[in-house]
C-alpha cells in the first residue's frame, strides 16, 4: 500500500507542478476552475496505467524474464525526464491557457504518460490494477486542485522543486523493484 501511495505521489508531481502554473496563469481562479483542472488530471492519471496494464498483460508471456528490468528502466527515464524538464529555463516554458478544453486535453495526456509506462510495469510484475488507479487518481485530483490555488496565491516558486522530488521518487521506486526482484 505504501508502495502504491508513493507511486501516486511521484506520478502526480506533473500534473501537481502544472496545476500550480495553471494557477499562477490564472488571474481570478474560481473553484470551478480548479476543479476542471484536477478531474481531467486525476481521470487521466487513472486511465492512463489501466491501459498500460492491460497492454503489459497481454505482453507478460513475452518478457517475463526480464520485466523487473523493464519497470526499472520505465520508472528511471520518467524520472530522468521529469527531473529534466524542472530544471529547463523559463525562457523554454511557454504560457498557455489552461482552461481551454484542447489545451487541457494535451496537458492531461503529457501528465500522464508515466502512468501508461507505471501501469505497464504493474501488469510485468503481476499487479492488481484497480487499488493503484484509485489511489493515483484520487491523489493526482486532490493535489491538482490544491495546485491551482496554491499557484494562484504563490506563483512558480514550487513548480521545479515538486517535479524534482517526483522524479526521484520514480526512480527510486524503479531500484527498489529491481533490487527485490535481483535478491
Amino acid at each position: 500500500m505504501l508502495t502504491y501511495i508513493l507511486i501516486a505521489f511521484g506520478l502526480a508531481m506533473d500534473a501537481f507542478a502544472v496545476s500550480i502554473t495553471s494557477g499562477a496563469i490564472i488571474k481570478n481562479v474560481k473553484p470551478v476552475d480548479a476543479l476542471k483542472i484536477a478531474l481531467f488530471f486525476g481521470m487521466f492519471q487513472m486511465g492512463m496505467p489501466l491501459i498500460g496494464w492491460f497492454v503489459g498483460s497481454y505482453l507478460d508471456r513475452f518478457i517475463s524474464s526480464f520485466d523487473h528490468w523493464v519497470a526499472f528502466g520505465l520508472l528511471s527515464l520518467i524520472g530522468i525526464k521529469m527531473i529534466h524538464e524542472a530544471t529547463k529555463k523559463e525562457s523554454e516554458k511557454k504560457e498557455i491557457n489552461p482552461l481551454n478544453l484542447y489545451v487541457l486535453l494535451l496537458l492531461s495526456v503529457a501528465t500522464s504518460i508515466d502512468a501508461l509506462a507505471v501501469g505497464l510495469s504493474f501488469a510485468f510484475l503481476r499487479v492488481p490494477i484497480i487499488t493503484p488507479i484509485m489511489i493515483i487518481g484520487i491523489i493526482t485530483f486532490s493535489l491538482s486542485f490544491i495546485g491551482v490555488f496554491i499557484g494562484n496565491k504563490a506563483g512558480h516558486f514550487f513548480e521545479n522543486k515538486i517535479e524534482i522530488l517526483g522524479g526521484i521518487i520514480l526512480i527510486a521506486i524503479g531500484l527498489k523493484i529491481l533490487i527485490q526482484h535481483l535478491i
